[in-house]
């Protein structure tokens, strides 16, 4: 997955043409938003367009230790996570580990340039209180426990974004390791949302029809924006079931249903802040509903380039060819 080509304006310009939040990681006085007012588009938007990324927020982790409760902790709370963390994570240093092929340096991930960010949140999700995205409803265990017994029959079954298709809604804006570059454009009744994760655009359109027929299913839904003040809303309906999925923690597949409903708030903060929340709902999925949130900063500085995926990306067709080769010497 090289990057080969810097992503320009003037291709997702193209693109318009053709198609055409709860506090993270500091609390943000509810005033501030609403006596901040953002520059306006011709069409009445606040003008969000520009470059953003979760700075400080790729290494904070996704869910509080077992025992704690949001959303307010005390500073001995804090330090009482911050000890539970440190002992998980010993805890996992000391079992054996199988030989692996190790990772990329330590230079191509995110929190290596974020280390001066003190004001983390303790955690990414924020409800339910506990911190904790829900437990699966037991058909999603029963597909995913399948999809593992039969991952390298077919390319069906398979992860989406090791297909190169999508890695979902929440693969391309949830932090993660890099490519956490998210360029918002807009044009007249609409944003484009680019992630440079897997190279993928939604185009959103703002107060306009409702969705789509319940018949029409997309891989990444069918969003729908209207802003609320300084907050645009997202609402994505109309997903595609996908069996196999990156999910929200790290190294674990999820799923997606047709039952998924996402609410994504964008809370327009000040000139380089957006308070970013998503509210998963999908019941044949989880078990109740969840959220997370983080804030998103300005970073004029930060080069998107291409996620090219097919280009380099050799792992479907070795996958399935070893299992072929591993089936054979088993006869």
């Amino acid at each position: 997955m090289t990057p080969r080509a810097m992503v320009t304006l003037a291709t997702l310009s193209t693109l318009l043409c053709v198609g055409l939040a709860t506090p993270a990681l500091g609390q943000v006085a509810k005033d501030a938003t609403e006596t901040w007012v953002p520059a306006r588009l011709a069409d009445g938007q606040p003008d969000i367009q520009g470059m953003w990324n979760n700075i400080g927020v790729s290494d904070t982790p996704l869910e509080l230790p077992d025992g704690f409760s949001g959303p307010k902790f005390s500073q001995a709370e804090l330090e009482a996570i911050a000890k539970a963390r440190a002992e998980a994570a010993a805890r996992s240093a000391a079992r054996p580990r199988e030989p692996n092929v190790g990772a990329y340096a330590s230079y191509w991930f995110d929190s290596y340039w974020n280390e001066e960010a003190d004001d983390r949140a303790p955690a990414i999700v924020v409800e339910p209180l506990n911190g904790q995205v829900p437990d699966w409803t037991s058909n999603a265990h029963e597909v995913l426990r399948h999809t593992r017994q039969h991952l390298h029959d077919s390319w069906e079954y398979m992860e989406s974004g090791d297909r190169c298709i999508t890695r979902g809604v929440l693969g391309m804006m949830m932090p993660t390791v890099y490519n956490n570059g998210t360029l918002i454009l807009q044009s007249p009744g609409y944003v484009v949302l680019h992630s440079e994760m897997i190279h993928s655009a939604r185009i959103i359109q703002v107060d306009g029809p409702s969705h789509v027929e319940p018949g029409v299913r997309q891989w990444d839904g069918d969003p729908r924006g209207r802003w609320e003040g300084n907050t645009l809303v997202v609402e994505s309906t109309n997903f595609r079931a996908v069996r196999s999925m990156r999910g929200p923690k790290p190294g674990i597949r999820s799923r997606q249903s047709e039952e998924q409903r996402l609410i994504e708030r964008f809370t327009f903060v000040d000139q380089d802040t957006i308070e970013y929340s998503s509210h998963v709902d999908d019941p044949a999925t989880y078990n109740e509903p969840w959220t997370a949130a983080f804030p998103l900063k300005r970073d004029s500085d930060y080069q998107q380039f291409e996620y090219a995926c097919h280009e380099g990306n050799y792992s479907v067709p070795n996958a399935l060819g070893g299992a072929r080769a591993e089936e054979r010497s088993n006869r």
